[in-house]
């Protein structure tokens, strides 16, 4: 059985639309890092706390998006993250930007990769982690 699907929430503020009231670009990625943020304290691995504590780190090495259709000022919209690929020291998020009638407005993707707190790559995701993102993988 498939979890259910986690989403984040958000109402397209002004000061992320161009002078046509449209999504500018470049901010897409400023609601797939709050949607990141929220994915990742609902599985157990807040990033305030791993940045924090700093014994481990997910910098983000690859992140792309396609635009489909308009996102306006005011519009609410969902954002659907799913890991997408598990890998022994990195992962991958989706994310589905959604309207009210669930439209796919945008896509993106992700990529994370451990590094622990001396600035090496991780030998592996630790167990915990892997379990939680595990559990989430489509």
């Amino acid at each position: 059985m498939l979890p259910a699907p986690f989403y984040y929430p958000f109402r397209l503020r002004l000061h992320d639309t161009d002078a046509a009231g449209r999504l500018f670009f470049g901010h897409l990625f400023r609601y797939v890092q709050d949607a990141l943020e929220a994915f990742m304290e609902q599985i157990g691995y807040p990033l305030d706390a791993l940045l924090r504590d700093g014994e481990m780190l997910l910098p983000l090495t690859h992140a792309e998006a396609d635009y489909r259709r308009p996102m306006r000022h005011g519009d609410h919209i969902r954002v659907q993250v799913s890991v997408v690929e598990l890998r022994r020291r990195s992962f991958a998020l989706g994310y589905r930007f959604l309207n009210a009638a669930d439209d796919e407005l945008a896509t993106a993707r992700t990529v994370h990769v451990l590094v622990m707190h001396d600035t090496q790559l991780g030998e592996a995701l630790p167990d915990a982690l892997r379990v939680a993102l595990a559990q989430r993988l489509i």
